[in-house]
């Protein structure tokens, strides 16, 4: 019998008789999301609406052993996801399986297909056995020794970079482009609705402070950050959001997370919960202070101006990524100068032509993510597609800054 809650379903994933009596639609191709980390299991969500409405189509998601693993269930569990355990999900045959990660994936009984997590392939990793371009590598590529059924790229130049980093995968490899893309650039219209359910006011800037995860992120450094944003802006004409990568949360847990940060949600300085969707808040911003990581890349497709809170550290960036362009084209933040006067700097040297140049090697294929990851996902299911184009939806609203600043826990009174 599957064990059912309140919050997720555990659907029985053998392919006994007795478990069919469970299920009220049979017959379906089964899917098997593989997400390991919350940042993993955003961007499979991202993918898995392309089988919206289909009830050909069957999708669980299975949670393996990982450093960055805390929080996915509770995470998938509040999206209502049917969830199998990572054992029991390894011991079952599937027509389809899909990650954004490599560890552990060689166990699946299912044809692969691998995506980035992230603006593509931005971290290089040094110093150990397996150098190389996070995602490009042998091992990222083909676990186990085990071929993949697609690779799947969100830019055609990506093309060149896998044939030098990983030769034997490039016949596997599909462009099709990015889906955070396309969802940030449809809903950049809806700014004003964003920038309403966080609660701005007419005239209120919006600076939201971005870190990826590592002691090189701007959070390794936002002990000297967090004061300037506390003292330096003015309270009536400003709010100030943190936007930490998952993995962060992950690593030191809530608690941990909101203790340090305690004194700045006293201030008013919002934190934004690992589980809420970031890309509303990004296209809602008027500044982005970020570092290295996807996201402050992301925001270029934005109307926010953008500056790096750290100089971007050249050991852990791939140097043919955008995220290396972004490094050379918008301003880094310095001690000497205040924060106000910096900010001003940020926006009056936007240089919208560059920004453009390189938000384009994002993906080479936009607004269509949707219908060629569809395609792709169905071949490779050996299903006929749905007689229609899936439609990429603008992203919800946001939660208003006060509830989010409440992250996991309370703000102390």
């Amino acid at each position: 019998m599957p064990a059912w809650t309140a919050a997720a379903t555990v659907l029985p994933t053998t392919p006994r008789p007795e478990a069919r009596e469970w299920l009220t639609v049979l017959g379906s191709r089964k899917v098997l999301a593989v997400a390991h980390t919350v940042t993993y299991a955003k961007r499979l969500l991202d993918v898995l609406d392309v089988l919206e409405g289909d009830f050909r189509v069957q999708v669980v998601f299975t949670v393996p052993p990982h450093v960055f693993g805390a929080g996915v269930k509770a995470f998938l569990a509040r999206r209502g996801c049917a969830t199998v355990p990572w054992d029991q999900a390894v011991r079952t045959d599937y027509d389809l399986a899909l990650t954004a990660g490599p560890g552990g994936i060689e166990q699946v009984r299912a044809p692969l297909i691998t995506m980035p997590h992230g603006a593509g392939y931005l971290k290089r990793i040094t110093g150990t056995a397996d150098d190389g371009v996070a995602g490009m590598r042998r091992r990222d590529l083909f676990p186990g020794g085990r071929a993949p059924a697609a690779v799947v790229l969100p830019h055609r130049d990506e093309l060149d970079e896998l044939r030098r980093h990983c030769p034997p995968a490039v016949p596997f490899a599909h462009v099709v482009g990015d889906p955070v893309h396309d969802r940030i650039v449809a809903s950049r219209a809806r700014r004003g609705a964003y920038r309403a359910a966080l609660g701005l006011r007419a005239g209120q800037k919006l600076l939201v402070a971005v870190s990826t995860w590592g002691p090189r992120s701007s959070f390794a450094r936002f002990e000297a950050l967090l004061p300037r944003l506390m003292s330096e802006l003015p309270a009536r004409g400003f709010r100030t959001a943190v936007l930490l990568h998952p993995n962060a949360w992950a690593a030191h847990g809530p608690w941990q997370i909101n203790a340090w940060l305690a004194r700045c949600r006293q201030a008013g300085i919002s934190l934004v919960p690992p589980e809420a969707d970031w890309r509303s808040v990004l296209v809602a911003a008027d500044w982005v202070l970020g570092d290295h990581g996807s996201v402050t890349l992301y925001s270029l497709l934005t109307q926010a101006a953008v500056l790096l809170a750290t100089p971007t550290p050249d050991d852990e960036v791939n140097p043919a990524s955008p995220a290396a362009a972004l490094a050379l084209a918008v301003p880094t933040l310095t001690a000497s100068h205040p924060l106000l006067e910096q900010l001003k700097y940020a926006a009056a040297e936007r240089r919208d032509e560059e920004r453009a140049a390189i938000t384009a090697r994002i993906t080479s294929e936009p607004g269509r993510f949707n219908s060629r990851m569809r395609r792709l996902m169905y071949r490779v299911m050996r299903l006929g597609e749905p007689a229609h184009l899936p439609a990429t939806v603008p992203l919800p609203k946001p939660p208003p800054l006060d509830t989010a600043a409440r992250g996991t826990g309370e703000v102390p009174a």
